[in-house]
């Protein structure tokens, strides 16, 4: 997490006062939570950032302190609350990163979670790997991803997408926004994997709405990190980062899945 969006949101302080006066009137704050380092944690996090939305507070392999995973953010915040790190905890006793391996676990656990009935699957007869994709519809990248789909599933790589609107569900005017209406028409679709193709090639999408995922999935993508597209992470819940040929993308998948090389 910046240190700008840290800094900006500092105002939040106010928020943990006893009362807090609207237009005249005082709205008392119910009393703080016990004094557990994991309560402590929270509130520090929500001191700093109000609009934080946290998702999971665990003790970090750094003594005293604790990991939060917030709002697409990981950090380390001291038990006492007067501490916060942001970045990459290594241990140098192996030389690896100790906040992607906390990542990657996160990810697997939350991405687990979405049905495959949800997502638009393209995939060899036995697939070897799987990754997952975080996509838009306009992103150049993702086209250029999508175009090879077939000499990825020749590699024995199954591709399974995710809905990932760049420009957001709704616009600054509050109404959807053109990318995700075309990602709904795509969900709802009789044949998705035909109306994502053609929608890649920039070819016109009928309209069609019904229940669908866009917007969870969406907000899951936020809540894991993704800030741009394509976004692929391996089986292991690992990003492997963004568009890869396929023969780069079996190194990156072979390394982070169960299959091994």
């Amino acid at each position: 997490m910046s240190k700008n969006v840290w800094m900006k949101l500092c105002a939040g302080l106010l928020a943990a006062q006893v009362g807090v006066v609207f237009a005249g009137a005082t709205v008392s704050v119910p009393p703080p939570a016990a004094a557990t380092p994991e309560n402590v944690v929270r509130q520090t996090v929500l001191r700093l950032v109000p609009k934080a939305t946290i998702e999971q507070v665990t003790p970090a392999p750094l003594p005293g302190f604790y990991q939060v995973i917030a709002s697409g953010h990981l950090v380390y915040v001291s038990g006492d609350g007067k501490y916060v790190l942001n970045g990459d905890l290594i241990d140098a006793s192996k030389g690896i990163s100790l906040t992607d391996d906390a990542w990657a676990t996160y990810r697997k656990t939350e991405l687990a979670k979405v049905p495959v009935s949800d997502r638009i699957v393209f995939a060899p007869e036995h697939p070897k790997y799987t990754v997952t994709v975080f996509t838009d519809v306009t992103c150049p990248y993702c086209r250029v991803l999508h175009g090879e789909i077939g000499a990825l599933n020749k590699e024995g790589i199954a591709v399974q997408y995710l809905a990932w609107p760049r420009a957001g569900v709704t616009g600054d005017d509050g109404k959807p926004t053109a990318t995700y209406k075309e990602m709904v028409s795509i969900w709802c679709s009789a044949d998705r994997n035909d109306a994502f193709t053609a929608a890649k090639k920039g070819g016109e999408v009928k309209a069609a709405t019904c229940k669908n995922p866009v917007k969870d999935q969406f907000d899951l993508g936020l809540k894991l990190g993704v800030t741009g597209t394509p976004a692929v992470y391996a089986e292991d819940g690992t990003l492997i980062g963004g568009y890869l040929s396929p023969p780069d993308m079996l190194e990156a998948v072979k390394e982070h899945s169960a299959a091994g090389g």
